[in-house]
Order: structure tokens, then C-alpha cells, then sequence
């Protein structure tokens, strides 16, 4: 992380205040962090200006919007060599309902996440990935039955304190 503004305690209380709420003012984010307004704006415009702060978004309540289903999926690839990964993750972005890929460690190869309509339009998006010969040599799909609960946030401050 050479070249990256060094963070102190005060940057990462304003980066978990906006993680928690990306439509606070200013004037509330500075009275929340203990700064005055002016240089509490001027450190959000470093933090977004050196990467730290990616974007704003809502976070929706899918469930009250549309029928769907999220669903994980291990992938495991035919071949290991590096052309191999960079040809699936090329590929694998073309589709829509794919929220994330994670390159993983262990008995597969990624682990995918899913959120789709229902169980045919999956196995329809499933067999066009496998029809696109992107070196998909097995697959194991894992269905979401109920959310238990979903922080939506990190806790920056149990990953910087070393405590």
C-alpha cells in the first residue's frame, strides 16, 4: 500500500461513519468524528481521492422489490495455469447476476455469488457458462434459504487495531 495517504485514528472513525451511513452531512460526519467542517471535508475529499472511499450507494431491500434467490457457487477450473484463471475472469463478468468472485484457496477453485430470479433461470445462466467453454470443469451450487444476517458494513476498527 506504498503511496497511499497514511490513515490515522480520526480518518478511520470518518471512513466507518460513512461506511454506516454515506448520506450524512458534513456538518453531522465532522460533529460525529470531532472536527470542525472544513477539515473534516477536506479529509473525506483526500480519503475519496486516494481510493479508500470507492463510491456511495443505497443499500435496497431486495426482498420487498422482487422474488429472487441468492445462490454460491464453487467453481472448480479443468487447468491451473495463469492464462487459464485470466480467461474465466475475463469471461465470467459478462453476467449480470453475478454480484461477486472470489479466487479462493482449497478444494475449488472460486467461490461465486448468485443473485437471480429463480432456480431455472440459475440453470439456464449455469448451462450458458458451461456452453462458453471458459474451463468450468465442475460446479457445486448452494442455495440461500434465509439470510441469518448480513452486516453489510466492516469493522474497520477490529482490522486496524491490533488489539
Amino acid at each position: 500500500m506504498a503511496g497511499l495517504p497514511k490513515l490515522d485514528r480520526i480518518d478511520i472513525n470518518i471512513l466507518a461513519q460513512l461506511q454506516q451511513n454515506g448520506r450524512l452531512t458534513n456538518v453531522d460526519l465532522a460533529e460525529a468524528v470531532g472536527l470542525s467542517s472544513s477539515p473534516c471535508l477536506a479529509r473525506v475529499r483526500r480519503l475519496e481521492e486516494a481510493g479508500y472511499i470507492a463510491s456511495y450507494n443505497a443499500r435496497l431491500q431486495l426482498s420487498k422489490l422482487v422474488e429472487h434467490i441468492t445462490v454460491f457457487t464453487e467453481v472448480t477450473l479443468n487447468d491451473h495455469r495463469r492464462e487459464d484463471f485470466i480467461k474465466f475472469e475475463a469471461d465470467i463478468r459478462r453476467y449480470e447476476a453475478l454480484q461477486e468472485v472470489h479466487l479462493v484457496s482449497g478444494g475449488y477453485d472460486y467461490l461465486l455469488k448468485f443473485v437471480i430470479k429463480n432456480v431455472a433461470r440459475y440453470q439456464d445462466l449455469m448451462e450458458s457458462i458451461l456452453d462458453r467453454n471458459i474451463g468450468v470443469e465442475k460446479y457445486f451450487s448452494y442455495i440461500v434459504i434465509k439470510t441469518v444476517f448480513d452486516r453489510g458494513a466492516v469493522s474497520l476498527k477490529s482490522l486496524v487495531n491490533d488489539n
